[in-house]
């Protein structure tokens, strides 16, 4: 029995019960809000964001896809548009064995997301091991559509040598800006957060919020809050970051799942435990805070050098 905590409606939604109905008004979504049928409003620039921050399992991906379903399955449940889940959710760091694990993106637990995301009518994204090619490995963040579409492939371009990723597996090779519903997205996944120009190269082509799966390890949390509110800020977007609780081997993760807005404030933040952290957000704050403050037109690139 999992002892998986859920938090849902963290965030305070904005409830019209008057004038129009699901069958009446296409800004208009049915969903449980304490216990009831609701109609809610929103628009396609609000954005339901679950983060399954999961106590990972080392080398068990059976275990770990059984948590994932389960969290997939009550983040349904609460009307989420998109679940997050951590880096490398399925086997944890257990590297050594990547060419057990590893499939091409369209097999193996890829695929089994990709039928989750299908069945539950939401997007999944997270990170596991893929075949980038023969005899290669990488740490691969797949965005599955509410149809199972992979509509975004992100692989880490930066690899951490702290957990010998520089040993088993292959870099990614450049970003990946996703087109959603919502608007687009960037892709990034953990140590990627210790470089701001990924982040910043993101901001210039448009992304309004970029997802991050983690495994953040202890003693470095001052170090994942104050670069999360960092990215925000710098680059004025949202942040969605989801990070895994834990001990694997001698580390221990940290947890601290969370959403910062393009203030750099928090809109939801975890603990240290496994839990589903559900909160809503409103893209449409990107281009308000852009107008007031206009870092992004305000650059001199020509002058840096």
């Amino acid at each position: 029995m999992s002892s998986t905590k859920f938090e849902a409606w963290s965030v305070p939604l904005y409830i019209d019960m008057e004038g129009c109905g699901p069958d009446e008004c296409d800004a208009c979504l049915i969903r449980k809000y304490n216990g009831r049928q609701v109609v809610v409003k929103v628009n396609m620039r609000q954005l339901l964001i679950s983060l399954g921050q999961m106590n990972v399992k080392l080398g068990d991906p059976q275990t770990n896809l059984a948590q994932a379903r389960r969290m997939t399955l009550e983040a349904a449940r609460q009307g989420t548009d998109i679940l997050v889940l951590p880096e490398l959710w399925s086997t944890g760091y257990d590297l050594e064995k990547a060419a057990s694990y590893a499939t091409p993106i369209d097999q193996g637990v890829f695929a089994e997301v990709s039928n989750l995301a299908c069945e539950y009518e939401i997007h999944i994204l997270g990170s596991c091991l893929s075949v980038m090619e023969e005899g290669l490995f990488g740490n691969t963040a797949v965005l599955f559509n509410t149809t199972g579409e992979a509509i975004g492939v992100y692989s880490k371009i930066h690899l951490f040598g702290l957990m010998d990723e520089d040993r088993y597996l292959t870099g990614g090779n450049g970003r990946s800006l996703v087109r959603t519903r919502w608007g687009q997205s960037g892709l990034a996944i953990c140590y990627d957060l210790r470089f701001p120009e990924l982040f910043r190269a993101y901001a210039l082509d448009g992304a309004e919020m970029i997802f991050l799966p983690a495994e953040w390890p202890y003693p470095r949390l001052a170090h994942w809050r104050t670069l999360l509110r960092a990215r925000a800020i710098e680059n004025q977007v949202y942040i969605a970051a989801c990070n895994r609780v834990g001990t694997s081997n001698s580390t221990t993760f940290c947890g601290h799942s969370c959403i910062i807005d393009p203030w750099g404030e928090i809109v939801i933040e975890a603990g240290d435990t496994e839990l589903l952290l559900t909160a809503m957000v409103d893209l449409d704050k990107v281009g308000e805070v852009r107008t007031k403050i206009p870092v992004l037109s305000d650059r001199q690139p020509q002058k840096y050098t």
